[in-house]
This record gives C-alpha cells, structure tokens and sequence, in this order.
C-alpha cells in the first residue's frame, strides 16, 4: 500500500510541475500554441494513426528537452545568480540541444505534411 501512495504522490509531484512549465516557461507556451497549429493540421489533412504518433513523440521530446534545458538555467541561476561566461556556454548548449529537436521535428513534419500540402494545391 505503501508503494502505492509513494507512486500517487510522485504523479501528483510531475504533474505540478507539468502546470509550472506551462504557466511560468515562454518557451513552453508558445511551444505549445505552435503544437495546437499543427495537431489542427493532422485533423485537417486526416493523417494515419502512424503519423500521429510520430507527432506524440516529437512533442513529448520537444517538450521534455525544453524542461530539462529550464532545469538547466536555473541549476545555473541557483549556483551562480551573475553573469558568467561558463555558465553563458552551459546555458547556450542546453539551448542549443532544444534546438536541435526543434529542427530535427520540423523537417520531419516537412516530410509528414509535403504530400498533403502538395496534394492540397494540386487539387485547387
């Protein structure tokens, strides 16, 4: 039973802060609008079911490298508020790993969506 509270108690713990990132992180936030766009997209063109779960993972990982790079900065922010070059760079690589999902998930949704759209204008 015990199990069962500590595990109750430790989805309650990730879903806070599931909340806090949305609520606090601008970047979550217009993430999330951006994924709102294009989950209307996959029911406007009626993808298949593989495509939305390519869709469901790349959100899952844009959105958990996006946390870890928040925990990132504000491990750096805690250890040391001022400005310095070292934590600059370290702050700049968590960016720059949230970049390259970024980037990776757009030209896969490129691929996901020329047909539909090449399909689209052909058909006007």
């Amino acid at each position: 039973m015990k199990f069962i509270i500590r595990r109750l108690k430790g989805i309650i713990i990730a879903i806070n802060g599931m909340f806090f990132l949305l609520k606090n992180e601008e970047a979550i936030k217009v993430q999330s609008f951006v994924f709102l766009i294009i989950i209307a997209l996959g029911f406007y063109f009626e993808i298949t079911s593989k495509e939305w779960i390519i869709h469901i993972i790349l959100i899952g990982f844009i959105l958990t490298t996006e946390a870890l790079n928040t925990v990132a900065e504000k491990i750096c922010d805690l250890i040391n508020p001022k400005y310095d070059e070292r934590i600059k760079l370290i702050k700049d690589i968590s960016a720059g790993a949230v970049s390259f999902v970024v980037l990776s998930s757009l030209i896969i949704l490129l691929i996901i969506y020329f047909p539909y759209i090449k399909q689209l204008i052909n058909s006007i």
